[in-house]
């Protein structure tokens, strides 16, 4: 017998991190919902704790580090065994990494609503959670390069290449992004000063996006989308020249953030330059993806997970034209600081992210508890509602930032101001509505999808389905594939 057809899968690791990932997501669009209502009526900020302030950060940790960190576990973890025909390297790792990473994002909610922060955006954990967090990424990487050393198939998939650029570069900037001083258990000084701080900060911000929320989801495209339309993906090669021209771009982009910013000018314009170029490589994942399914696109209207897919990447290939058109000064004179610029991150959160990974998920759940999905209709029903409202939340914002934009640049003959902040305030009252509204899809299907995710785990079982007569070992080999 084969050394391949008696592989016996780690799968239980992959159970734990998927569950748990949908509950943080479900979690943190819930906490994103009340930020929204009380961002259209402000009576709805509740001090000392549930005010704006504190639950804003609970929010994007929540759905970054909660949700989609741990459908990326999820995948590498499900992918990375079957890419490699092995085992995971340890299951004790597996397990240090799923408890150790729960503990990690409830550590950080109960933090951030007490008022401890570092202030820094997508880095607000203070020192001692930082650490747990560079625990944690060590036990990960040495779990995945040691399952990878020990690969029984010789080539490597592009998905791994992108998970491993992922594990690479968040280490990095992980690291030099938390240098601090801590003066007390809860409370620590960055060790950089003023605009210094504020380059380290955007470095890792904007990288933080390339290589938490773009790598590893284009890994989840590479490796779910061909096992769902059952064809390889359109072009290997363009996988790779798409994932090299990535890597090298993205990591100089981050200056776009901070033009008009004490930051000397030739580095705003090295970071727009790179912005710009990054529209190539990004298009040519979307393109690889999109022509994935040529031929099969009859599919798309009876499959809800490949519509999840088609709508994700198309959102991926808008986000990745729109951000460098916003790094261009002249559109940044208006985009900066309104509410274009939360348009463009959503878009890209719940267009590309959330629904690559909603999709994902709906692959892995039934084959993790080898069943079939309790309801195609209610994935069905929830592709529907969460695109609708997208579409809500994604449109509302954008006109509400040119609004803003439009209005904060209006002068009079003799200079002064046309509108004052509260009248500018109340022009877009009515886009931070239909925000809530489409908050409130958004969040419903997330909803549907933990009552089908439920339901199916119920009528499954972790136990490896015994093979049929006459069919070998092959039928037994954990996972269900």
């Amino acid at each position: 017998m084969s050394e391949r057809v008696s592989t016996q899968y780690d799968m239980a690791v992959v159970r734990g991190f998927a569950i748990s990932s949908l509950i943080w997501g479900a979690v943190g669009m819930l906490v994103g919902l009340l930020a929204a209502i009380q961002l259209a009526w402000p009576e709805a900020n509740m001090p000392p704790y549930l005010h704006f302030g504190r639950l804003r950060p609970i929010h994007t940790n929540a759905v970054i580090f909660g949700f989609t960190l741990g459908v990326v576990f999820a995948g590498s973890y499900y992918g990375v065994q079957r890419l490699c025909r092995v085992r995971m390297f340890s299951d004790t790792l597996s397990r240090i990494n799923l408890w150790l990473w729960n503990g990690v994002i409830v550590a950080a909610a109960v933090s951030l609503l007490l008022g401890i922060s570092t202030s820094k955006e997508y880095a607000e954990l203070e020192w001692p959670i930082d650490i747990a967090i560079a625990v944690l990424w060590v036990v990960y990487a040495v779990n995945f390069f040691g399952t990878v050393a020990r690969r029984r198939e010789k080539g490597m998939y592009v998905a791994i290449w992108f998970w491993i650029a992922t594990l690479l570069t968040i280490a990095l900037l992980h690291i030099f992004n938390s240098f601090a001083l801590p003066v007390s258990l809860l409370k620590s000084y960055s060790a950089y000063a003023g605009v210094h701080d504020a380059n380290i900060q955007w470095w890792y911000g904007h990288n933080a996006v390339g290589f938490l929320l773009t790598t590893p989801i284009l890994a989840l495209m590479y490796y779910f989308l061909p096992k769902q339309i059952d064809r390889p993906i359109f072009s290997h090669r363009l996988s790779i020249v798409h994932f090299w021209s990535l890597i090298f771009i993205y990591m100089w982009a981050g200056p776009h953030h901070l033009i008009y910013s004490p930051l000397p000018d030739w580095a705003q314009t090295f970071g727009t330059a790179f912005s710009i170029m990054l529209i190539l490589p990004s298009w040519g994942g979307m393109i690889n993806g999109l022509l994935t399914m040529r031929g099969a696109w009859d599919r798309v209207r009876t499959d809800p997970l490949l519509k999840m897919f088609a709508v994700g990447i198309t959102f991926y290939g808008m986000s990745t034209f729109e951000g460098p058109m916003m790094a261009v000064k002249s559109v940044n004179s208006l985009s900066h600081f309104t509410n274009w610029t939360i348009g463009h991150v959503h878009s890209g959160a719940l267009g590309w992210v959330a629904l690559t990974c909603f999709a994902s998920l709906y692959y892995m759940i039934p084959r993790l508890w080898h069943t079939k999905l309790y309801s195609l209709r209610l994935a069905e029903v929830h592709f529907w509602v969460a695109t609708i409202g997208l579409v809500l939340y994604v449109t509302s914002m954008w006109i509400s930032g040119v609004t803003q934009g439009l209005m904060w640049r209006a002068v009079n003959p003799d200079g002064s101001l046309t509108y004052t902040f509260i009248e500018t305030v109340a022009a877009i009252q009515i886009y931070d509505v239909i925000r809530v509204g489409g908050g409130v899809l958004f969040l419903s299907g997330v909803l549907i999808m933990l009552y089908n995710v439920w339901m199916t785990v119920r009528q499954g079982t972790t136990e490896v389905p015994a093979p049929e007569p006459g069919l070998g070992a092959a039928a037994a080999v954990a996972g269900g594939e």
